[in-house]
């Protein structure tokens, strides 16, 4: 008994050690973590239950019979973040460069599948060069089945993809199917071919940081949701983020402490609308006002950053935000934020997370670029995702709520459930000046009519009063007690359920 234990640990040790002490080094020299050293940062203390240690890949060809390590390149298990089970598969770039095997991929599917069967997050970390090109299409079968599980796990499970190494070829697109994808900057990239590709077909030469590095995808593509500086602070960030989100779909989202009264009045927000309607704010401020602790995740911040989405707290319960930053562009719907707000309006509606709509939004960007590039289309997708949306949905105009973009931002008219404006909204089809124009385009040439009739249309339209009385606001209420009103608005929804007409799935506007 003695041996076969002494075999075990011998086998043990040489499975954690991965590639060997010289390619942990070079990993090291890349300013990268091992996959088992962030398993260590990502989850709590002693809580990994680890699967498939000895699991070897079955190749022969191209002399793979004799190159086998245990483990084949990916670590796989389960354990706790803060006390909640998720599920881990984590790439060993010092194995075969973390490349996939049939093997490899047997790995990750057992995980994912006894995450769908348990009801918890699946959490995947990527560095690794692609399929293992000496399998063929073994390697190619077990993308397929990898896929197969995000897809089936989509909208069931949260699924948080971090990138931190390479992650190319068939490796992108399991991420892209997962609900949040997150990366380092300078040491990670994703893309589908890599520079020498893209140089051999189209003559580009163009680095990996250039063609697929985090700043690209945080900015331009969209592609992912945030970056971070290093291995561990992008871990810690994960685990916060692991608590604003529910288990699974099954569960509604986790409660934690709060310390914040939400009776207390915030007088300052009083003043946070400048006197002028043309100066900025920063809506960001409404938000940490509002939120238990200031404690605020924001998804996307440096994509589309007239408009904010992320997660956050009210008394002690996850909520999800929406808001125009009339920092940025006036707050204008364009392209880029109506898709960037559908697709978290649509994660949080999949997982049972309300929404907090904060609208001060002057209409959609104009223009050929947007035209072009299909503004209607994606200006309707977020229509659709708040109308879909069964959640409770609490939306609250402080200031402009002009045009179409008015009925898109969760509306009345949108199903959401409760309207708050304050005092300042200003709710029409346009601003004065452009209606004016319009109405009276006999007067264009007297300055005298036309700055009378602005100030009759302004008087008549620009205020919360009109849409109060129709019935579209359920109130108009003092920007102070925006957090106590919305606070008491959410607990009268928690019993909130909706019928919605048999459909097998809907047909968003993709």
């Amino acid at each position: 008994m003695h041996e076969i234990i002494k075999e075990l640990e011998r086998r043990r040790a040489a499975a954690q050690m991965g590639g060997g002490e010289k390619r942990i080094e070079a990993q090291h020299a890349r300013g990268k973590l091992t996959a088992r050293e962030r398993l260590d940062i990502l989850l709590d203390e002693g809580s990994f239950e680890e699967f498939d240690t000895f699991v070897e890949h079955r190749s022969t060809d191209f002399g793979m019979d004799q190159q086998r390590v245990p483990g084949d390149g990916v670590v796989t298990g389960w354990g706790t973040i803060n006390g909640r089970l998720v599920y881990l598969f984590v790439k060993d770039f010092t194995v075969f460069g973390g490349s996939l095997s049939a093997a490899h991929a047997q790995k990750i599917v057992k995980i994912q599948d006894m995450a769908l069967r348990n009801g918890a997050p699946v959490i995947g970390v990527f560095d690794a060069g692609g399929a293992r090109i000496q399998e063929g299409v073994d390697a190619l079968a077990g993308y397929g089945e990898v896929f197969a599980r995000n897809v089936l796990s989509s909208g069931v499970l949260p699924q948080i993809s971090i990138i931190m190494g390479p992650c190319a070829g068939g490796d992108v697109y399991s991420p892209a199917m997962t609900d949040f994808i997150f990366m380092v900057r300078d040491t990670s990239y994703m893309f589908v071919t890599g520079p020498d590709v893209v140089k051999t077909v189209t003559n580009e030469v163009v680095s990996a940081e250039e063609l697929g590095g985090a700043k690209v995808h945080t900015t331009k593509s969209s592609i992912a949701d945030g970056a971070y500086d290093n291995d561990i602070d992008c871990l810690m960030q994960m685990r916060r983020l692991i608590d604003f989100l529910p288990s699974s779909n099954r569960e509604p989202p986790p409660t934690w402490p709060s310390f914040q009264d939400v009776d207390k009045d915030d007088i300052s927000l009083d003043t946070l609308i400048p006197a002028n309607p043309n100066r900025p704010y920063d809506m960001k401020e409404l938000i940490l006002k509002v939120a238990d602790e200031g404690d605020f995740f924001e998804i996307q911040e440096n994509f589309a950053k007239n408009i904010i989405t992320g997660f956050g707290r009210i008394e002690g319960s996850t909520v999800g935000f929406v808001a125009n930053q009339p920092m940025v562009l006036a707050g204008v719907l364009d392209s880029d934020a109506s898709r960037k707000a559908a697709r978290f309006v649509r994660f949080c509606d999949c997982f049972n997370i309300p929404l907090v709509t904060f609208v001060d939004v002057p209409g959609f960007l104009p223009g050929t670029a947007q035209e072009y590039g299909g503004l209607i289309k994606h200006g309707a997708k977020l229509l659709f995702a708040f109308t879909e949306a069964t959640v409770p949905k609490i939306t609250c105009i402080t200031r402009k709520a002009f045009g179409g973009a008015y009925d898109v931002m969760a509306s009345k008219h949108m199903r959401a459930d409760i309207n708050y404006a304050w005092p300042t909204a200003q709710i029409a089809v346009m601003g004065a000046k452009g209606a004016v124009e319009i109405i009276f385009r006999a007067d264009i040439n007297d300055p005298v009519k036309i700055a009378e009739r602005t100030k009759e249309y302004e008087e008549r339209f620009l205020n919360p009063f009109v849409a109060a009385q129709r019935g579209y606001l359920d109130e108009v209420i003092m920007p102070h007690g925006t957090r106590r009103r919305i606070a008491r608005g959410l607990r009268s929804l928690r019993n909130k359920r909706v019928e919605m007409p048999w459909k097998k799935h809907d047909n968003i506007p993709l």
